[in-house]
C-alpha cells in the first residue's frame, strides 16, 4: 500500500512539472484553425469581422483523467474604422488531478502604414488571471486515514501575468512576435521557495498566402511558429502548410498539415509530432477537426490528440485591401 502511495505522489509531481512546463495556455495547433489570437494578442481585431471562437482538445483517447483543454474567444475592432482592437479568451487546462481556469483580456493598436497596398502594424497587450488547483479528494484510499504527505502536497493558487505582442501584415505575407508571461510571475504550487519565477517564452510566427484567383484552383500558405522558453532552453519550431479551395463565393475547404520538432538537446528524445487539420467556412461558419500523433519510439498507443474548433463571424465589414484568411474572412 505504501508503494502506491509513492506511485500517486510520483505521478502528482510528474503531473505538476507539465504544468509548470506549459503556457497558461498551451501551445496545441488550435491556433491554425483560423485563431491566431489564442497565441498573439495583436491578433485581436486583426480582420474585417469579430471573430468568435470554440474549441476542445482531448489527448490520449480511451484514457480517463488524460490532459486536455477547452477555450472560448471572442475578438473584434472596437467600432467601424477604429484603430483599436479588444479581445478576451477563457480556457481550462486539465491534466489529472491538476487544472487551470483562466481569463485573458487584450487591447491592440492596429496603424495603417499607408500605401495601395495592405500594410499594418499592430501592438498588443493582454493580462491574465489564472486559478492553478489540485484536486486531492481521490488521493485517500479506500478504508485508511488521509496520509497528510498525500493530501496536503500541493496547495490552490491565484496568479496573474501579462502577454505582449507586435504584428505585421503586409498584402499578403504576416510576421508575429510575442512574449508570454512576461512578469514572470510565479504559480508556487508546490509553496516552494525554489520554484522558478522564469515561466517567459517568446512565439515568432512567419507566413505568406498565396492566392490563385482562376476558377476551381487551390490557393496555399505556407508558415512557420517558431518558441522559445527561456527557463528551460526549449526550442520548437512548427512548418506548415495550408491548402485553401473556394467553393462558390460564401464557402471555402482547407486543409493543413504541421510537423513539430523540438531543437533543446534532449539526448533520449527530441519532441517530434505530426498534425493534420481539415476545415470548412460556410457562410459567416466555421468548423474543423486535427488530430495530432506524436512520433518516434518513446510515445504512448493511444498518444494522438483529437481537437474540435466551431466558430462564427460577426459584425462583418467591408473587406480589406488584403486576400490573406487571416485579414478577410473567407478572404472574399
Amino acid at each position: 500500500m505504501k508503494i502506491l502511495k509513492l506511485a500517486i505522489v510520483f505521478f502528482t509531481i510528474t503531473f505538476i512539472n507539465r504544468a509548470n512546463a506549459q503556457e497558461t495556455i498551451p501551445i496545441y495547433f488550435d491556433y491554425l484553425s483560423d485563431n491566431v489570437y489564442l497565441l498573439h494578442p495583436a491578433a485581436a481585431g486583426i480582420g474585417n469581422c469579430a471573430k468568435l471562437r470554440v474549441s476542445h482538445g482531448q489527448q490520449w483517447a480511451g484514457v480517463e483523467d488524460a490532459p486536455g483543454l477547452q477555450t472560448i474567444s471572442y475578438h473584434s475592432r472596437f467600432s467601424g474604422e477604429s484603430n483599436v482592437g479588444l479581445g478576451g479568451i477563457l480556457f481550462k487546462d486539465s491534466n489529472g488531478n491538476h487544472s487551470q481556469l483562466g481569463a485573458q483580456a487584450t487591447f491592440a493598436y492596429h496603424i495603417d502604414m499607408g500605401g495601395d497596398n495592405f500594410n499594418q502594424l499592430s501592438f498588443a497587450l493582454s493580462g491574465l488571471f489564472i486559478e492553478n488547483k489540485l484536486d486531492e479528494t481521490g488521493f485517500i484510499l479506500p478504508g485508511e486515514d488521509p496520509d497528510p504527505v498525500i493530501t496536503n502536497l500541493v496547495n490552490a493558487e491565484n496568479y496573474f501575468n501579462t502577454d505582449f505582442g507586435i504584428a505585421y501584415h503586409y498584402k499578403t505575407g504576416f510576421a508575429y512576435f510575442t512574449i508570454k508571461n512576461l512578469l514572470l510571475s510565479a504559480r508556487n504550487l508546490e509553496n516552494s521557495t525554489y520554484e522558478s519565477l522564469n515561466l517567459r517564452r517568446y512565439l515568432v510566427g512567419l507566413g505568406y498566402f498565396f492566392e490563385n484567383e482562376r476558377p476551381n484552383k487551390i490557393s496555399f500558405e505556407p508558415s512557420m511558429m517558431l518558441q522559445y522558453a527561456e527557463r528551460t532552453g526549449e526550442f520548437n519550431v512548427d512548418t506548415n502548410i495550408k491548402l485553401y479551395k473556394k467553393l462558390g463565393s460564401e464557402n471555402t475547404a482547407w486543409l493543413g498539415l504541421t510537423y513539430r520538432r523540438s531543437f533543446d538537446g534532449n539526448k533520449i528524445q527530441e519532441l517530434s509530432q505530426i498534425n493534420a487539420i481539415a476545415g470548412l467556412n460556410f457562410g459567416k461558419f466555421m468548423a474543423s477537426y486535427s488530430y495530432t500523433h506524436g512520433l518516434g519510439d518513446i510515445v504512448f498507443d493511444n498518444s494522438g490528440f483529437h481537437q474540435i474548433s466551431l466558430g462564427i463571424d460577426l459584425f462583418c465589414k467591408e473587406a480589406r485591401a488584403s486576400a490573406c484568411p487571416n485579414i478577410n474572412s473567407n478572404f472574399r
